[in-house]
């Protein structure tokens, strides 16, 4: 299966009166890898196609200000018409709070199933057979014709690993 592993810094705005990360938090780190994912395998075009039907998250860890967020994201199943990705993120320990070197924690992990419903009033359809083969295997050569310019995206992440 294909994966991508991509690093965020926790922004204020990911902080909660606590001062660590919010719950809601998870899910925008998640979408944005799910994001770099697709646009890795070609597949700009499926953005608006795939609804979302279920999300699960266990909370391990928190993530403070400043602190770096690693989202490992990994299409772990392809159904007829469903992608299931599965995900951790790691807490790398800003710096400046790290009195002593320390591994990456984990703070979250979980799940998150989407649909492929490509017409706005219509419910799932089977996955088109190029599309399904790039969510498991990558992209075949030469493939990217669902690509569209000027796909939007909430932030750059701070860096992308293709697994």
């Amino acid at each position: 299966m294909t994966g991508i592993v991509v690093d965020r810094v926790v922004d204020w705005q990911d902080t909660d009166a606590a001062g660590h990360y919010h719950h809601s938090t998870v899910v925008r780190w998640v979408e944005a890898a799910e994001a770099a994912l697709l646009e890795s395998l070609g597949l700009r075009g499926l953005f608006g196609s795939i609804p979302r039907v279920r999300y699960e998250v266990d909370y391990l860890e928190r993530l403070w200000f400043g602190d770096t967020a690693s989202i490992d994201l990994t299409v772990s199943a392809v159904g007829r018409s469903s992608v299931r990705y599965e995900f951790v993120i790691r807490r790398i320990p800003a710096e400046s709070r790290a009195l002593a070197p320390e591994p990456p924690a984990i703070a979250a992990r979980g799940a998150l199933t989407a649909v492929y419903a490509p017409e706005a009033m219509g419910g799932s359809q089977p996955w088109p057979a190029t599309i399904a083969t790039a969510l498991r295997d990558g992209p075949p050569p030469g493939f990217g014709a669902f690509e569209t310019d000027g796909w939007p995206t909430d932030s750059e992440p701070t860096s992308t690993r293709q697994m």
